[in-house]
């Protein structure tokens, strides 16, 4: 882990560089399998399976039987344990609800706006050596509250043809309405044109590798919504010299652990807490079944060391990591300026994993600084807003002559005429 002693302000951008990632390299591949889906359907999707997941299926869709079966086989703790934390983001995700509000914009003229479900939503799994049963949760529990209609979930399937039973004890508990075994590539271009077996779905959503990535991306252009651009994961651990080294260090190898590519940074003004840092890294990481993962991700990370929380606040907005872990003393003056974060954990007894899977909130972010502009995942994600307007007598007559002079400001005669033409037949009736 690189260590950088009060770098100059003009270096931050490039000391906290992330990963270069590979999607645009892509792209030939990409369009090559979306058409081929487009064009061939199931067809296709049993030549790619076979070919990247190296596993022959006849049919894609997970049957009942088969789920039945896999919630036989997880470990009851295991499901307690998914259930707890179903129920808090259930909470939290509800709180977003927004009821139907009537504004009189003036007398005569009201106006509102409702949320509507999006129909039709995809949600991508990976299960490879992480299969992300938690992201289920985050998906599908706001999915269902917000109302869509369909719920549809790609996962890889594994050698045997099987899916890990915590994901569809995961699936089924959140409701999901269909679940099909495939990954990658193919999956994205299936939930995007639709085939014999697979539905189209209007909006994409969870993480995957740099294949899924690249997909999600070249979805965009094929008329899909997806949730957000995507990267690697990443961690800024914001640490005073009050900080327990230990729990820093598990709360960066955390992140560390999920890619070679994630990228995690230790923030303080304690060159003793660096210290710390570094040798009971070693100690951790000689302990973690990912060391080679999250080696590769060390080598992509650095602790510095700014003396003021001034430049530190300023160096947090600049790189607007994913997750922002606060292990400070004085968490309040941090709190009024951070503007750039994808999720906040406070203090020393609120790691990031609380967040990827219990507490509530959303373990669906916005990285690679895209926290600058993105929300993470939250209900309105599945959601649009329709806003409605409705106009009396009283209204229009008020509102009437400022439309017309507006219209024809703009050389619009025909908006200009649909308010005269009701304004006219108004006084004709007086």
């Amino acid at each position: 882990m690189k260590t950088y002693i009060n770098p100059e302000k003009n270096t931050w951008e490039t000391i906290t560089q992330r990963p270069a990632k590979e999607a645009n390299s892509l792209v030939a591949t990409v369009k090559s399998v979306f058409d081929e889906v487009k064009e061939n359907g199931d067809v296709a999707l049993k030549q790619y399976t076979q070919k990247f997941d190296g596993v022959s299926l006849s049919d894609f869709k997970v049957s009942e039987q088969e789920i039945q079966q896999a919630v036989s086989l997880v470990d009851e703790d295991l499901k307690q344990a998914i259930v707890l934390a179903k129920k808090n983001v259930e909470k939290f995700h509800a709180s977003q609800k927004i009821e139907k509000k009537v504004i009189n914009t003036m007398q005569g003229v009201a106006c509102w706006q409702e949320m509507k479900p999006i129909e039709r939503v995809g949600l991508y799994i990976p299960g490879g050596s992480a299969p992300l049963f938690s992201t289920i949760l985050m998906l599908g529990v706001p999915a269902k509250i917000a109302g869509c209609s369909k719920i549809v979930l790609c996962t890889p399937p594994a050698k045997d043809g099987s899916v890990h039973p915590a994901i569809l004890f995961a699936a089924q508990l959140v409701g999901v309405t269909e679940i099909y075994k495939l990954g990658g590539i193919q999956a994205i271009a299936a939930m995007t044109h639709g085939t014999e077996t697979v539905p189209n779905v209007y909006k994409l959503f969870g993480p995957g590798n740099q294949y899924v990535t690249a997909a999600k991306q070249y979805a965009l252009s094929q008329g899909l919504a997806i949730d957000m651009p995507a990267g690697p994961s990443e961690v800024m651990v914001v640490a005073d010299k009050h900080a327990t080294a230990s729990f820093v260090v598990a709360d960066l190898l955390s992140q560390a652990e999920h890619g070679a590519d994630s990228q995690v940074i230790l923030v303080t003004e304690s060159q003793q807490l660096i210290d710390g840092v570094q040798v009971e890294l070693k100690k951790q990481l000689d302990e973690l079944p990912r060391k080679e993962i999250a080696l590769g991700a060390i080598e992509n990370s650095s602790a510095i060391l700014l003396n003021t929380i001034e430049a530190q606040i300023q160096l947090i907005n600049q790189y607007a990591p994913e997750h922002l872990i606060l292990n400070v003393l004085d968490e309040e003056i941090y709190l009024q300026q951070i503007i750039n974060a994808g999720s906040v954990f406070i203090g020393p007894l609120t790691p990031e994993s609380a967040g990827d899977y219990a507490s509530g909130t959303n373990h669906t972010l916005p990285t690679n600084g895209y926290a600058r502009m993105y929300s993470g995942v939250n209900l309105d994600a599945f959601t649009k807003k329709i806003t409605y307007q409705k106009i009396t007598e009283e209204g229009i007559i008020k509102i009437g002559p400022a439309i017309e002079l507006m219209a024809a400001a703009e050389g619009l005669d025909a908006h200009k005429n649909a308010v005269t033409l009701r304004l006219e037949s108004l006084k004709n009736s007086l």
